[in-house]
């Protein structure tokens, strides 16, 4: 992460974003920082939106199969129900969540918590996702990771659905999703039927 050269030291609560396509290992590194923080005898809580029950109904999974125990929440506000004695809070998939997510982070911050966030910054048509653009306008540190694209070997930076479906939000895995560089994104179900994604 970036510091000012003057930079004399964080105070204890602060935002921090990990952004990215699908497959570029934002919930793993989510993982890996609230790990981190348990070695350092911190407490902590993870979130995730209800919904998401892509692999487990409770705990928070990577697509390499790394797990973390995790409280599934319906909306933003339920957060402030069980943060008491906490020092750092992860939240998955915070596309997923409400508008008033960015309200809640911020607070929690100010009350002297690390925040860690991590989501999809572009939903699949290429445009910004949910509550992610207005966390990343806030938070003080901001990490976006990459996949690469099975096509041509660059950093992929989008999310391509390879089903038919419409709707923002659809859950699914390499079923429906695969990640693309800009170029192979912008040549859409082109590289489907190349592919033999297409009937």
């Amino acid at each position: 992460m970036f510091l000012e050269p003057n930079f004399k030291g964080q105070r204890s609560g602060w935002i921090e974003v990990i952004c990215g396509s699908m497959f570029s290992g934002k919930t793993e590194e989510l993982i890996r920082r609230l790990k981190r923080a348990k070695i350092a005898h911190q407490q902590i809580l993870i979130f995730k939106p209800k919904k998401d029950v892509r692999y487990d109904d409770n705990s928070v999974v990577s697509h390499d199969s790394n797990a973390i125990e995790s409280i599934p929440v319906v909306k933003s506000e339920d957060i402030y129900d069980h943060i008491a004695n906490t020092n750092v809070v992860g939240i998955d998939e915070a596309q997923f969540f409400d508008n008033k997510l960015t309200e809640v982070v911020q607070k929690l911050a100010v009350k002297g918590i690390r925040v860690i966030v991590a989501g999809l910054d572009m939903d699949f048509m290429g445009n910004p996702f949910g509550p992610m653009p207005d966390l990343l306008a806030v938070a003080e540190y901001i990490t976006k990771v990459h996949a690469i694209c099975p096509h041509c070997g660059s950093l992929a930076t989008h999310s391509y659905r390879l089903s038919q479906e419409k709707e923002q939000v659809v859950l699914g895995e390499k079923d429906k999703y695969e990640p693309r560089c800009r170029v192979c994104y912008s040549m859409g179900n082109i590289l489907d039927f190349r592919q033999g994604h297409l009937d």
